[in-house]
């Protein structure tokens, strides 16, 4: 007796907040390009931090996307989040009436790090400032790192399956896996994705433990991977959320199939900062390759996690060229998040949405700012180089240890 029918899950949207652009077609013009958006911190309350650049997201107005009786309870995190949903449900072509009937066949999976920063803030202020009994009860739900999830399923009416993931920054790799595996048992649709706002002065304090961090003055030279002047990364704020579902659903709705998430794995090598991190990036590889059914020459991009750490740097070329082989110094490397800053569980979300637009575009964007490279690896840099990617390979990894890995297929496009 035969098994039941695989289900294979497939991108059919993608919405983006992001400092490169508000919109994913903004945000593809900006990563292709090769331009660089890091700037000077501008968050009144920041000006005695030595966190100098960030990726900011500017232009931004939640007011105009998200009703008040949300704006009120959430933190700005939650309104990347809502943003980013609404406009990767309206790219996959699912408006309300899709799941007015069956709202326990649309779930929510979500990533986060660094939790509601901007709304603790104000409350925290107020506590210290006038008292207990000024601190409003949203911030009991706001500064939760589960609220994008429970806000986008309340907002929405989706009662399937709904999650957070908390994996350090590498949760936004398995944070789409988990969605992958919720559709292959049965769920037809799920918003997956992370965005983050970490540049309140609260935020920012917090991130100062981190040796990693660039507190470099000059935006140009702040955060530069894979080179002898590296020296730690830039955070930033943003994300992006994807629709997922059964590929043979979308074909059946004739929905432009964007790309398919073929494997992924993930392992943990604690917080050893970088010595252990090449062996844990490759397992992780390799994980996700046997998961994709996919040989190490079948890649035809790796979209790189690129700390901007000499040691960590160091180690994912070498966990490259351990899982890859003699492909992994030949494969092509790009880490547009250079240009870009590092929103933490929104930054690999953002590689996966660059790497879905290099697949249909036949471009691989190039790494901005990065010129003197030092370690054996094909980074593209400068401008974008054409080709005809079929398969990527994105990488995570958190400050803690997490190391994830996702492969990722080009879409066959409209099945109609």
């Amino acid at each position: 007796m035969s098994g039941p029918r695989a289900r294979h899950t497939a991108v059919t949207g993608i919405g983006v907040v992001a400092p490169g652009g508000l919109h994913a077609d903004t945000y593809w013009k900006n990563v292709k390009d090769g331009t660089s958006v890091l700037d000077r911190v501008t968050r009144e309350g920041c000006e005695h931090l030595p966190l100098r650049v960030a990726g900011e997201v500017r232009g931004f107005d939640a007011s105009a996307l998200i009703e008040e009786t949300f704006l009120v309870q959430t933190d700005k995190f939650t309104h990347f989040a809502l943003a980013a949903a609404d406009a990767a449900l309206k790219d996959a072509g699912l408006s309300r009436a899709a799941w007015a009937d069956a709202p326990y066949s649309v779930g929510v999976v979500t990533a986060a790090g660094s939790g509601g920063g901007e709304f603790g803030q104000r409350e925290l202020q107020k506590l210290w400032g006038q008292g207990p009994r000024f601190v409003g009860p949203y911030q009991s739900i706001a500064w939760f790192y589960a609220a994008s999830t429970g806000q986008i399923s309340i907002r929405k009416g989706f009662k399937g399956p709904c999650s957070v993931v908390a994996s350090d920054e590498a949760g936004g790799l398995d944070a789409v896996a988990h969605a992958a595996r919720a559709v292959r048992r049965g769920t037809e649709v799920i918003v997956v994705g992370a965005a983050e706002a970490p540049l309140a002065p609260y935020s920012g304090v917090c991130q100062l433990g981190y040796p990693e961090l660039s507190t470099e003055a000059d935006p140009a030279r702040a955060y530069r991977p894979f080179t002898s002047a590296a020296c730690g990364f830039v955070p930033a704020e943003g994300g992006a959320v994807l629709v997922v579902e059964d590929l043979e659903r979308a074909r059946r709705r004739d929905a432009v199939v964007r790309a398919t998430v073929a494997g992924h794995a993930a392992t943990f090598t604690g917080a050893s900062r970088w010595d252990r991190s090449r062996d844990g990036l490759a397992q992780a590889i390799r994980g996700a390759l046997d998961e994709a059914g996919c040989a190490p020459e079948e890649i035809d991009v790796v979209f790189a996690d690129a700390m901007g750490v000499p040691d960590a740097d160091r180690a994912e070329a070498l966990a490259l060229a351990d899982a890859l082989g003699r492909h992994g110094t030949r494969v092509p490397v790009t880490a547009p998040k250079a240009g870009i800053g590092r929103s933490y569980c929104g930054a690999p979300l953002l590689d996966v949405v660059a790497a879905v637009q290099a697949m249909e575009h036949g471009l691989i964007p190039p790494t901005p700012g990065v010129f003197d490279i030092c370690h054996d690896i094909d980074l593209v840099t400068v401008t974008a180089r054409p080709a005809e990617p079929r398969t990527a390979l994105v990488l995570s990894r958190g400050l803690m240890g997490s190391n994830a890995a996702l492969v990722l297929r080009r879409g066959p496009g409209s099945a109609a």
